[in-house]
């Protein structure tokens, strides 16, 4: 099998990195083809001995920290998640969230992300620590989750509790969503895409993202339906069955990049 065919399949993923450590799908998106343009022209630049996975995330930490993706120009529709995040991250280290996203909502493990970004497995541990520390100081908020699974959203909602958020409603259709985020304006959505009554999460967000500006991340296990390639694709997504830490890490990366006059007190 040759690189190319080893990469192409890891692509959304790394896609999915890079929009949720940028904040915005056009930036993470830009790095992305600055990454596979100087794969293009050198493949001698990515180590693969550790498997190709990690070695092209690796390449990619590099570039991140190396290379000057031009902005793309604000014509004025950015999102005010997209334009506080430049402030977000001139607060917290880089690494930081770097080895955050790396170790839980990609799933690497500590001696994965080390070898990723260069540190050893200790400097990875505090690193991770470093992160969730600067993250829950962010103005806590109220969650929307759109699940039809009684377990999993009784999951969702001791996970979002744990963080010291609270639940405005759980919804199990998208009318049900709808109308619950116009009884209560939530500071974060959580959706699933399929749910009980064959109605569609994705609808449901695309209607009450009309309404009103609010951080969503897809937990779903049909990923391929999100990461087509096309736009839009959702900047925060986690892939049934998930870990409770993958989804701490999303939501707290989520409000990361939310700007604070919309998150409830």
């Amino acid at each position: 099998m040759s690189l190319s065919q080893e990469i192409a399949p890891l692509l959304p993923y790394l896609r999915r990195y890079a929009r949720a450590l940028s904040g915005s799908q056009n930036s993470g998106d830009a790095y992305v083809r600055a990454c596979l343009q100087a794969l293009v022209a050198d493949q001698s630049i990515i180590d693969t001995s550790g498997g190709t996975k990690i070695g092209l995330y690796r390449l990619f930490h590099v570039l991140w920290n190396a290379t000057v993706v031009p902005p793309v120009t604000n014509d004025g529709t950015a999102s005010m998640f997209e334009q506080t995040a430049q402030q977000r991250l001139a607060t917290m280290a880089p690494e930081s969230r770097q080895t955050l996203l790396l170790s839980t909502m990609e799933g690497f493990s500590i001696p994965e992300t080390a070898r990723i970004i260069d540190k050893t497995e200790d400097e990875v541990t505090q690193l991770i620590q470093d992160a969730i520390n600067e993250i829950d100081r962010q103005t806590k908020t109220e969650v929307l989750i759109i699940e039809d699974e009684p377990l999993i959203s009784m999951d969702l909602m001791q996970i979002v509790e744990s963080l010291g958020h609270g639940v405005t409603s759980v919804a199990r259709t998208a009318s049900d969503a709808i109308a619950a985020a116009k009884s209560e304006t939530p500071g974060l959505v959580l959706a699933d895409i399929q749910l009980a009554d064959g109605s569609s999460g994705i609808d449901a967000v695309k209607e009450i993202l009309a309404e009103m500006s609010v951080p969503v991340i897809f937990i779903t296990s049909f990923p391929e339906r999100l990461l087509t390639g096309e736009r839009p694709e959702p900047t925060f997504l986690i892939t049934k069955p998930f870990n409770p830490n993958t989804v701490k890490a999303g939501i707290s990366q989520a409000l990361f990049f939310k700007g604070t006059d919309a998150v409830a007190a």
